[in-house]
């Protein structure tokens, strides 16, 4: 396992039970040995970095550097600059020279995530790169060179994106010889139990908590669960758990409310079932669910508070902050 810092926990052994994680693992292993261009294709969430590390850890260049780019966080005016590097006085606050992710790369893979949200300046100067392996920073006037494998993923279909004139036909052609479908995880629920425990494990260790047990009923709900948003979404149901549910047993009820109503329909102020969106910051539905509980209880503290399993203080803490 990889972390950095304490943002996402990143698999890099993805869980393989079912079939369809089975073949596409045999055709990840037989892309990542060739140094070719590779574009992975998945909804939001379904691991496509993962996927990404992954055939970076399976090449020759597994001894250099993984430097991903989020494409769609990366302001227009910036994008070149950020790709490429620049010149001291390239513009405006460009004090010193400036490295670019592609010099940083140089030996590794370079990631480009999101690639259907690059600027169309820069597509032109990325098809140059991809077909030369020569690039010039911002504002420079001499070409340099560079060894790196460039991956690509995206989330809408780049034909879709060619017709509507937002991506580059010749980049699209260079980049979609080798594409990776990487499947839903409604399509593949054998590999659930498995992701189930690895989450578990791994999120307890990163909070300090005692590892939660998951009842039959709780575990036959998430497998049974279509999970729009895919993994990230079930590592943030079980993040959830695992700090509200700290070395006790998850039963149906403990579950997020989209899974199982927490709420009492005839309760004051309670409004019912509570709607929550399991991609939002944990913070937020931490947040939310604890005041739904109190609501239900009729701002009665200590009964919510053995509602969630936690202490009158943690709620406390909770409602101040």
């Amino acid at each position: 396992m990889k972390t950095r810092g304490r943002g996402p926990v990143v698999v890099l052994e993805p869980v393989k039970v079912s079939p369809a994680m089975r073949a596409f693992d045999r055709t990840l292993r037989a892309v990542a040995s060739k140094d070719v261009t590779v574009t992975f294709v998945g909804e939001s969430g379904s691991g496509k970095e993962v996927m990404a590390r992954r055939l970076h850890d399976l090449s020759a260049r597994r001894g250099g550097p993984f430097v991903p780019i989020n494409c769609a966080a990366i302001p227009d005016a910036l994008f070149e600059s950020e790709l490429f590097g620049h010149e001291r006085g390239a513009f405006t606050g460009a004090v010193e020279r400036g490295t670019g992710k592609i010099e940083i790369a140089g030996g590794g893979t370079l990631f480009l995530d999101e690639v259907a949200e690059m600027p169309l300046a820069a597509q032109p100067k990325l098809l140059r790169f991809l077909e030369t392996h020569r690039y010039m920073r911002v504002g420079g006037t001499k070409k340099l060179d560079v060894d790196v494998r460039v991956v690509l993923a995206t989330l809408r279909p780049l034909e879709a994106e060619v017709r509507e004139g937002r991506f580059r036909e010749d980049l699209y052609y260079r980049i979609q010889g080798i594409t990776l479908a990487v499947p839903p995880l409604r399509e593949r629920r054998r590999d659930i139990p498995m992701l189930i425990d690895t989450f578990v494990r791994q999120l307890s260790a990163i909070h300090n908590c005692a590892p939660a047990r998951l009842s039959r009923s709780a575990r036959a709900a998430l497998v049974a669960h279509d999970w729009p948003g895919n993994v990230r979404q079930l590592r943030n149901a079980i993040e959830l758990v695992t700090i509200l549910r700290s070395g006790k047993t998850v039963r149906l009820h403990d579950l997020p409310p989209s899974f199982d109503s927490v709420a009492d329909p005839a309760a004051p102020g309670a409004g019912g079932a509570l709607s929550m969106d399991l991609d939002q910051p944990l913070a937020d539905m931490v947040d939310q669910l604890v005041r739904h509980v109190i609501a239900i209880e009729r701002g009665d503290l200590a009964r919510a508070a053995r509602r969630l399993g936690v202490s009158v203080r943690t709620l406390q803490r909770r409602r101040r902050a």
